[in-house]
Parts: structure tokens; C-alpha cells; sequence
């Protein structure tokens, strides 16, 4: 009897020593799952994004460049990077021009119309209705419609040849699109100094080539050539000197690589629907 209650308490030990051993075994898997699992998750997310990164670090963001506080004419951003349309445009002109100088004309701006009745107006409102002896307005507002129009109109996926009605337009008004880009270069290069080169609907629905010197545009009551602009091809030097200081037809090559003829399709047939 006594023998048999030791193997029975034999029985019991060895049995839960077992358990234990299992507990610990399982406890063990659990914990070095738990660990892999946690391990795993931050490997994802600590791996950043290195393209995003870069370029952000790099050149800086373009959303982050804003008008001095409570100014009216806001920054409208860029659909790229800086150094998205490399290697004909290069990032650090971009950078340039955007941050510095197209910011510079929208603060002008702003504080110019401060207390006037041009506050409630829109850029392109206070342009077709110019004082052109108001250099401040004149230029500034300027600055800041043609810009817009300019960083809008660019894309790293653009370049080729229009389509829709504006290549009908085109093969109308100038027989193919390598005329209409002779005449845009050629109007480009031919400006003296600073200015803009520009593709134009008319008054009459024409498409037109013209150019215009400093911040000037069509717009303009004193424009030699009135219309909506779809198209805007800056030929001030800090537009392209970085890269091909006073090689002006080699950045005017360069830009149709970057043209987005898309948007300027959009802008073609907006025009048009208000004639």
C-alpha cells in the first residue's frame, strides 16, 4: 500500500514537471513569434521612402513655400519636384524660381492691392483692366499670372505633340506643330532681354504666337497681341542660367521635352468655349 502511494506521487511529479516543461516550451515559441512579429513590424516602418526623401531633403518641398500671412494671391503649388523635369530643366533653378523669385512677386502683389479695390479682384481681372503706369501692379501681377501659367504647363511626363482640337487648331493656323514650334522658338529667342514667349487664342478664336518683354503678357491692354494665353515659355535668365547660361536656344530646345500639351489642350478649348 505504501509502495503504491509513492508511485502514485511519483506519477503526479513527473507529470507536472512535464506540464511545466510544456508551459515554458509553448511560453518560449510565444514569445520569440511575438519578438519576429515585432521585429518585422518595425523593419516596415522605419524604411522610409528614400526617392521622396531625398528629394525633399535635397532641394526642399514646394508645398511648403507660402505667401507672407493673410496675403490674398496664395502660392498654388507645384504637380513635380524640383528636380522632376532634370535634365532639361535642372532642380536647383527650379528651386530657385519657384521659392524665390515667383514668391517674391506674389508677397509684391499682395501688398499692393492691401486696402484697394483690386483686393476682390482676380489676377486676371486686374490685368485685362490695367493702369499700365502702375509699374507695381503692372509687373508684379504680372510676375505672378505668368508664373502660374509657366509652372502649370510643365510636366516630367510632357513633351511630344499636342492632340484634340488643339493639333486641328495648330494644322489650321500654322500647318503643322513643327511650324508652330519654329514660331514659339524663334519669338523666344528673338526677345531682347527679359520676357515671355506665349501662344495665344484671339479675340476672334486664332491661335497666335507673341512675346513680351519683362513681366508683360497678353493680357494687357498695351499687348502688341490680346488674347487668353494657353502656353508661356519664360526667357528671363533665372530661368535657365544655371544650366545653359547665355545658351538661350538650347533651354528653349530642352523645354517641348517638358511641355505637358494636355493641360495646354485644356486650356485651348476653355478659351475657345468663351469666345
Amino acid at each position: 500500500h505504501s509502495n503504491h502511494k509513492r508511485i502514485i506521487k511519483r506519477t503526479k511529479s513527473l507529470s507536472t514537471t512535464a506540464m511545466k516543461k510544456s508551459l515554458l516550451w509553448v511560453a518560449c515559441v510565444s514569445l520569440m513569434m511575438a519578438s519576429c512579429k515585432k521585429e518585422n513590424e518595425l523593419i516596415e516602418v522605419k524604411i522610409p521612402d528614400p526617392e521622396v526623401e531625398t528629394k525633399i531633403s535635397a532641394l526642399g518641398n514646394p508645398a511648403d513655400v507660402k505667401v507672407t500671412e493673410g496675403g490674398i494671391f496664395q502660392m498654388r503649388g507645384l504637380k513635380y519636384a524640383y528636380d522632376d523635369l532634370e535634365p532639361h530643366i535642372d532642380g536647383r533653378t527650379m528651386e530657385i524660381h519657384y521659392s524665390k523669385h515667383h514668391l517674391g512677386y506674389a508677397n509684391k502683389l499682395n501688398k499692393a492691392v492691401i486696402g484697394t479695390d483690386l483686393e476682390l479682384k482676380t489676377v486676371e481681372d486686374i490685368l485685362k483692366n490695367l493702369d499700365v503706369n502702375n509699374k507695381e501692379i503692372r509687373n508684379n501681377a504680372g510676375g505672378y499670372y505668368n508664373h502660374n501659367l509657366f509652372f502649370e504647363i510643365l510636366n516630367p511626363k510632357g513633351g511630344g505633340t499636342p492632340t484634340g482640337a488643339l493639333a486641328e487648331a495648330i494644322t489650321t493656323e500654322f500647318g503643322s506643330f513643327d511650324h508652330l514650334q519654329k514660331e514659339i522658338t524663334d519669338a523666344a529667342a528673338g526677345q531682347f532681354g527679359s520676357g515671355w514667349a506665349w501662344l495665344v487664342v484671339t479675340r476672334d478664336g486664332k491661335l497666335a504666337v507673341t512675346s513680351t518683354a519683362n513681366q508683360d503678357n497678353p493680357l494687357m491692354p498695351n499687348a502688341e497681341v490680346r488674347g487668353t494665353p494657353i502656353l508661356a515659355i519664360d526667357v528671363w535668365e533665372h530661368a535657365y542660367y544655371l544650366n545653359y547660361q547665355n545658351k538661350r536656344n538650347e533651354y528653349l530646345t530642352a523645354i517641348f521635352n517638358v511641355i505637358d500639351w494636355n493641360v495646354v489642350n485644356i486650356k485651348y478649348e476653355t478659351a475657345i468655349s468663351k469666345i
